[in-house]
């Protein structure tokens, strides 16, 4: 339910989304805001306003404010209309805003729920109810129920179903940003962001250990924050990029990125894809070094990243060893284990009940040098998370070759007619740039798109 109240009252902010928005908008859309905002007197005094910021009143700006006590302070209970739940409470429809803009002719103001002091404060504190923020004035601040959707980060999501779930987790492979929007509209609730993908996308050349630090962490950071609400995302980290050091600060930097989860593995630094041929891993020593290395960044930053401890060691020293180093990296701490290159469907469930109740995340990869091994297969012989690392790689090329054939040899594409370029912006969250603009006032799409 949405309040209004007559009368001009203008934002303190520049903040597009909080400097204009509608005559009409629900207080509680601005929940968890850092920024000012200002709430319209309505007991006819001054004009001027307080304002305070973090708890402290800047008298500088403002002119104290004169106020009649209310007899109680009042609380939003649940029954409110403004609780009904959180969704319907949030929500604001574009249509409603453009029709109180129009109607009204003002300014955008915000009433507050419940009290008719004229204040200026943080949205944050008087969310959560904070008196002593506004303790210096004199018609005290009722206390209001935060409203605002809880926006858990990307690791704490994977953590918790690896943690209080049975299911197996699926993750297509997505190499850029446009596959990522795809597989979310799909509906997949946790994506995988492939090295092989990235390094062929981004780079242009052939999964030989080429990409660094600095190209996985800005691919994956932007794939993780392309919806703050999405699925989370795992994401390859080779082979941490050095020694400990760069071990550390590889796991730092994917932790600020919102990177949910991430292997690292125990091939030599001049590392190839797990499904070619000639792979030579460290020693078991080294190895360990990076999983302590990437357990001592997790855990001084308290992160949920969920650590993965892969090993490719079965090509040359065979299935024995993989599960050594995985048992040593488990009672280092990791949280899930990855043995690439399973030489038969036997040899994967095996693994599975080897190393059991510890998770391990099966890749998939078509036509790789593993036997493929299908969801419900895998969800059977107990696999906690399954990535399909060439997933969109390989579609993409086939699509795009015979396309680009077509051109050369036709002189026209084979694109079909409902595949415009607004169906394909709307894949790439076109309404919600559009609805961020009306949102803010903006006229960008006032005549249509």
């Amino acid at each position: 339910m949405m309040a209004a109240v007559e009368g001009p009252t203008t934002y303190l902010s520049n903040n597009p989304l909080e400097a204009y928005t509608s005559n009409a908008v629900d207080y509680n859309h601005y929940a968890g805001s850092t920024e000012l905002m200002k709430l319209p007197l309505t007991n006819g005094h001054s004009e001027k306003a307080q304002t305070l910021e973090d708890g402290y009143v800047n008298k500088d700006k403002t002119d104290s404010v004169t106020t009649d006590q209310p007899e109680e302070p009042k609380t939003l209970h649940d029954e409110s209309p403004n609780t009904r739940g959180m969704e319907q409470a949030l929500q604001i429809r574009a249509s409603q805003i453009v029709a109180a803009s129009t109607d009204a002719g003002d300014p955008p103001t915000i009433r507050h729920p419940t009290t008719t002091a004229k204040q200026v404060i943080s949205a944050k504190q008087f969310l959560v109810g904070s008196h002593d923020a506004v303790s210096h004035l004199r018609s005290p601040v009722p206390k209001i129920m935060n409203l605002a959707p809880t926006v858990l980060p990307g690791a704490t999501k994977l953590k918790r179903r690896l943690e209080e779930t049975n299911e197996l987790i699926v993750c297509p492979g997505v190499h850029d940003g446009f596959s990522a929007r795809i597989a979310m509209s799909v509906g997949f609730d946790a994506l995988y962001m492939t090295g092989a993908g990235t390094t062929a996308s981004r780079l242009g050349m052939a999964d030989l250990g080429v990409a660094q630090l600095h190209d996985m962490r800005e691919h994956a950071e932007m794939i993780a924050n392309l919806d703050p609400q999405g699925p989370p995302l795992i994401a390859d980290m080779d082979t941490g990029y050095g020694g400990p050091i760069m071990v550390a600060k590889a796991v730092q930097q994917y932790i600020r990125a919102n990177v949910a989860g991430f292997h690292i593995e125990d091939q030599i630094q001049n590392k190839r894809c797990g499904h070619l041929a000639g792979k030579q891993v460290v020693d078991l020593a080294t190895f360990l070094s990076r999983m302590r290395a990437a357990k001592a960044a997790k855990d001084e930053l308290q992160s949920d990243i969920v650590l993965i401890a892969r090993t490719d060691a079965n090509q040359q020293h065979g299935y024995d060893e993989c599960i050594t180093r995985l048992r040593a990296a488990r009672d280092i701490g990791a949280d899930v284990g990855l043995l690439e290159g399973f030489k038969s469907k036997a040899e994967a469930r095996h693994a599975v009940l080897d190393l059991a109740p510890w998770p391990l995340l099966l890749n998939s990869v078509e036509n790789g040098s593993s036997p493929l091994i299908t969801v419900d297969e895998a969800r059977e012989m107990g696999f906690r998370i399954m990535i399909f690392s060439f997933a969109t790689l390989a579609p993409m090329y086939e699509a795009l070759r015979g396309n680009l054939e077509a051109l050369k040899n036709e002189g026209k594409v084979r694109t079909r007619k409902e595949l415009t370029p607004k169906k394909l912006f709307e894949v790439c969250g076109l309404q919600d740039s559009v609805k961020l603009d009306v949102l803010a006032g903006g006229t960008t799409f006032k005549e249509g798109i």
